[in-house]
C-alpha cells in the first residue's frame, strides 16, 4: 500500500501545532508527567503532541518510532519516525525555534523526510532521489565563503578551537531546525559530537540536508546511516562542502 506522505505530514503538523501552540513558553509545557523510552524525562507539550500523531498514523498500519513511546512494530513495510517536538525546551521558556520532524522508511531506507517549523510557518520536505524543498520551492546548501563560514556545534570540551577557523557561531537547541538551515543555505553546517542525538532527531533533517547537497557524515566521516531505533544515541556532521568536513576531522584529531 502507497500513502500521500507530503499530504499526511501536513495534516499532523497543523493538527498538533494547532493544540500545542497555546502552551508556548508556559509553566504547564515543561510540566514533567513521566518518563520516555530512552530514560529521559516526559514534558507535556511532548505527549500531548504525540498522542496527536500516534491517533493518526495508527489507522495506516505503519510501525512508529517516537522519542517518547519508543517502537511500535506493525510488521508494516513502513516505518515513521517522529520527534514531535524538537527544542521542546526553547518551546517550554519561550524561544521560538522548535519544529516537528516526521521521516517515513520504506524496509530500512529513508524515502520521505518533512520538518514543519512552526513560528515561520515553513515546511520543508525531501523524497529521495527527487531533492528538497521549502514550501515547495526547491533548496540547495549554499557554496561557502572561505573565511566567512557559519556553522552550528555541539560538543563537551571537543573540537572547540574550531571557532577561530570560521567567522560565525550560531547554536539553535533544535538539530532539526538547523539541518534545514543548513539545507536551505542559511548555515554551512551542524554539528554534535556529544553521543547525544538519536533518529527521532535527525532522521527527517539527514534526509532534507542530503537532498539539498549536503554531506552527513559520522564523527569520523564516514556515511551516517539512520538506524530506526529510538534510544540509540550518535555523533553527526553535516556540512555543505568538503572543506569544512576536513577542517572539523582535523579539530577532532580524525583528520588525515
Amino acid at each position: 500500500m502507497e500513502f500521500e506522505w507530503n499530504a499526511i505530514a501536513k495534516e499532523i503538523a497543523l493538527e498538533v501545532e494547532k493544540a500545542v501552540l497555546p502552551l508556548f513558553g508556559t509553566t504547564k509545557a515543561g510540566e514533567v508527567i513521566g518518563m520516555n523510552a530512552s530514560g529521559d524525562t516526559t514534558d507535556y507539550v511532548d505527549k500531548i503532541s504525540e498522542d496527536i500523531i500516534l491517533s493518526r498514523l495508527k489507522p495506516l498500519g505503519v510501525n512508529v518510532v517516537s522519542e517518547e513511546v519508543g517502537v511500535i512494530d506493525n510488521g508494516s513495510d513502513y516505518t515513521v519516525v517522529i520527534d514531535p517536538i524538537d527544542g521542546s525546551y526553547n518551546f517550554t521558556v519561550g524561544i521560538p525555534i522548535f519544529a516537528f520532524s516526521f521521516a517515513v522508511f520504506k524496509d530500512k531506507k529513508p524515502v520521505y523526510g518533512a520538518i514543519y517549523e512552526f513560528f515561520p510557518k515553513n515546511f520543508y520536505e525531501a523524497v529521495l532521489g527527487e531533492g528538497a524543498f521549502l514550501n515547495g520551492r526547491r533548496i540547495h546548501v549554499r557554496k561557502p565563503e572561505r573565511g566567512k563560514e557559519a556553522l552550528s556545534f555541539y560538543t563537551r570540551g571537543r573540537c572547540t578551537g574550531i571557532v577561530k577557523r570560521i567567522k560565525r557561531v550560531r547554536v539553535l537547541g533544535a538539530i532539526a531546525v538547523e539541518l534545514s538551515y543548513l539545507a536551505k543555505g542559511a548555515i554551512d553546517g551542524v554539528f554534535d559530537i556529544r553521543n547525544y542525538v538519536r533518529p527521532t532527531d535527525i532522521a527527517a533533517g539527514v534526509l532534507i540536508a542530503r537532498e539539498a547537497g549536503a554531506i552527513v557524515t559520522d564523527e569520523r566521516g564516514k556515511e551516517l546511516k539512520v538506524k530506526l531505533s529510538a534510544t540509540e544515541k550518535t555523533n553527526l556532521i553535516a556540512v555543505d562542502d568538503e572543506y569544512l568536513l576536513k577542517i572539523i576531522l582535523e579539530e577532532l584529531g580524525n583528520g588525515s
